[in-house]
């Protein structure tokens, strides 16, 4: 079983309590009105999908049900490091 750090309950949790939200830290346009389909689409759907180190947004929904932010490697499904959302990428 696969335990996930939940940095705001503090505590190593099992994978079934969380999902993913997919990527960290997209910034929504300031100005949503003035972008073009094509800007907006790319915010909206396409993600980077690497292989290895990825940054990616998870929620603790069967416990406190706050977003986090998460350091993961997509090879091994290994997490690295947790922290909570709005600080600075690790």
């Amino acid at each position: 079983m696969l335990l996930i750090h939940c940095p705001y309950c503090e505590e190593d949790r099992p994978e079934v309590e969380f999902v993913n939200g997919g990527q960290a830290h997209i910034a929504r346009p300031a100005d949503p009105s003035s972008e073009s389909d094509a800007d907006w689409e790319k915010y909206l759907y396409i993600r980077r999908n690497p292989r290895g180190r990825h940054h990616e947004r998870w929620r603790h929904i069967h416990g406190c049900g706050r977003f986090f932010n998460a350091v993961r490697d997509t090879v091994s499904d290994r997490f690295e490091t947790t922290y909570k959302a709005g600080e600075p990428a690790k």
